[in-house]
C-alpha cells in the first residue's frame, strides 16, 4: 500500500470508491484504528483522483 503523492493520481474516483466500498465490506461495517487510517487515505485519493465524466 503506497502512500505516495504520485500513487493517488494514477486511479480514477470509481476505481478508489471501489476500494473504499471492498474495504467496508471487509470490515463487517466497523473499522479498526489501522482500517480507518486505510479509508482516511483512500478518501483523500478519491478526493484527489479523476470523476468519470471530467473534461480532460
Amino acid at each position: 500500500m503506497s502512500t505516495t503523492v504520485e500513487s493517488l493520481s494514477e486511479r480514477s474516483a470509481a476505481e478508489v470508491n471501489d476500494e473504499i466500498r471492498a474495504l467496508w465490506l471487509r470490515s463487517g461495517g466497523t473499522l479498526s484504528v489501522e482500517q480507518r487510517e486505510e479509508y482516511r487515505r483512500l478518501v483523500l485519493e478519491w478526493a484527489a483522483a479523476p470523476q468519470s465524466g471530467e473534461a480532460a
